[in-house]
């Protein structure tokens, strides 16, 4: 696994939003495997940052129950939470189902554009196995949902509540689990979506949130050591 030297370079926000943001990356893209053991002092020297801001993300991490902070015996990441996971995937699919029908009829050419540019560079990952760009395709071409329906604060909300849903996507993009379902599924919201079809585009994003179900019991017997 990579190194959190490797993080990619401080983007606009705080130091704190900083560190939260580069070691929440690097749990969901199993950089830092469950139950690793992480401290204050070796963030703080590693990022190049004071230990008042690790402080404060581990703190939100530990609120997404990504870590457990124990006081005698260190901090350490969780293993991946099978019932957080169903939450996360219940609140999105509902949410997300909604966004779509919106989405229907009100897009326009330029938005669809975007979404059409999002998929080209999925195809283009999926044949070179770009594992790590195509997770990153997937989640902006969710957010350019949000984005095109107003909706972008409920995308931060519901990012912050999937944090255990995205480690199982996470691993079943890296295992090569539906690869082509997935991107499949996402041209045909996309079709749906372009062609004002709000019934097959609700139930479209529900089918494709519900994909996780179907891979949990593969995913738990591949990697026993990262689950609860």
């Amino acid at each position: 696994m990579r190194d959190i030297n490797n993080a990619r370079t401080r983007t606009n926000g705080s130091t704190r939003d900083y560190v939260y943001e580069t070691i929440k990356k690097q749990i969901i893209h199993c950089e830092l495997e469950p139950e690793t053991k992480i401290s204050e002092n070796e963030i703080a020297t590693k990022l190049n940052v004071s230990r008042t801001p690790v402080r404060e993300a581990f703190l939100t991490l530990a609120e997404e129950e990504l870590l457990g902070i124990y006081p005698q015996s260190g901090t350490f990441i969780t293993k991946i939470d099978l019932d957080l996971v169903e939450e996360g995937r219940f609140i999105r699919e509902n949410i997300e189902k909604a966004i779509v029908r919106e989405a229907c009829g009100t897009f326009d050419d330029d938005q669809l554009m975007k979404l059409e540019k999002n998929l080209v560079m999925q195809e283009l990952c999926l044949e070179k196995g770009l594992i790590s760009d195509l997770f990153e395709l997937d989640e902006s071409f969710h957010l350019l949902l949000f984005e095109g329906c107003k909706k972008i604060r409920s995308f931060k909300m519901i990012r912050h509540m999937n944090s255990h849903f995205d480690r199982v996507r996470m691993l079943s993009i890296v295992s090569s689990l539906n690869w082509s379902l997935l991107f499949d599924q996402h041209k045909a919201i996309y079709q749906y979506i372009a062609e004002n079809k709000p019934d097959l585009a609700e139930d479209m994003m529900a089918q494709h949130l519900k994909l996780v179900n179907f891979e949990k019991d593969e995913l738990k017997s591949r990697y026993p050591d990262y689950f609860k």
